[in-house]
């Protein structure tokens, strides 16, 4: 069988909606007709990509993997076909906080002078992929660790993390701050898309509690209400400079790698040529010695 794009269609919605039932409404068909969809799909693959067994469907590793070259293949064709998009090929670059911290204007500002017949456009998506999965962005910063299914990635550079306490918090007051400093008081964590979680503590040294939030903003609003500590890297206190915020040197945590990351095959011609050229814009940059709010 020929796969067409209702196919693509079919899959992403029922990874989107997690039930048959609400994929079909979504997409105005029938149940039986999306499910045979479906199976057409897992058929030309070989691969079974959505785990039936349960109420909520499930994707499989397969599925997982398959999500991300979906979306991107999905949103390449209808781009094409769009004709409000005929013309200069933009490259969308997601990131879900902070993008290339201190580098991004100069990464902005020279991709525009050297391409200025492909804009280099940045989204933001308070996502662990940041846009990725849903297809809409062709390539992503990610922090960290990089998710192993369906896509590629390349690190760019590391930075270092930074204690973020309120500017009540008496360590606020110290030029460094340690993880053991930090043990026995409050984390409040992103569990979106944040960097840091109870492992970077040894057992015997770790935080007293922990308090979530799912995105950057409601983060730094709860530390400059003291509701507790967080853990960031440089970037955060480059570009998220806040009242009542104090970023301080964390010396004893490992550097956090940043990278880029694409899915495979990528949905954008210069993808390769984003990574060599983010690299070389960040080389040129000089080091400063203290982020914001620490001079």
């Amino acid at each position: 069988m020929t796969m067409e794009l209702r196919h693509l269609r079919a899959f992403l919605a029922i990874a989107e909606e997690g039930t048959v039932t609400h994929a079909a409404a979504r997409l105005r068909i029938g149940q039986p007709a999306l499910s045979r969809t479906l199976k057409a799909l897992e058929d030309h693959l070989g691969v079974r990509l959505v785990d039936r067994s349960t109420h909520h469907l499930r994707l499989t590793d397969a599925g997982k993997s398959f999500r991300i070259r979906a979306a991107a293949a999905l949103n390449a064709a209808e781009a094409a076909f769009d004709p409000a998009r005929v013309g200069p090929w933009p490259l969308r670059l997601g990131h879900a906080w902070s993008a290339l911290g201190r580098h991004t204007a100069a990464v902005l500002h020279r991709w525009q002078q050297l391409h200025p017949q492909m804009p280099l456009q940045l989204l933001r998506t308070d996502d662990s992929l940041a846009g990725l999965a849903q297809g809409r962005v062709d390539a992503v910063i990610l922090r960290g660790r990089v998710p192993a299914t369906g896509i590629q990635h390349t690190v760019l550079f590391h930075e270092k993390r930074n204690a973020a306490l309120s500017l009540h918090n008496d360590l606020a007051e110290q030029e460094q701050i340690t993880l053991a400093d930090l043990a026995g008081r409050t984390l409040i964590m992103n569990t979106v898309s944040g960097t840091t979680s109870l492992r970077l503590w040894p057992p015997e040294q770790q935080p007293a509690a922990v308090a979530e939030v799912g995105n950057t903003d409601d983060w730094l609003a709860a530390i400059a209400a003291d509701q507790g500590f967080g853990v960031t890297t440089t970037a955060t206190a480059d570009v998220y400079p806040y009242p009542g915020v104090a970023y301080r040197p964390l010396s004893d945590a490992p550097s956090v790698p940043v990278s880029l990351a694409w899915s495979d095959p990528p949905g954008h011609p210069a993808v390769a040529d984003l990574a060599s050229f983010i690299r070389a814009t960040a080389a040129d940059l000089p080091i400063e010695d203290a982020p914001p709010g620490h001079r």
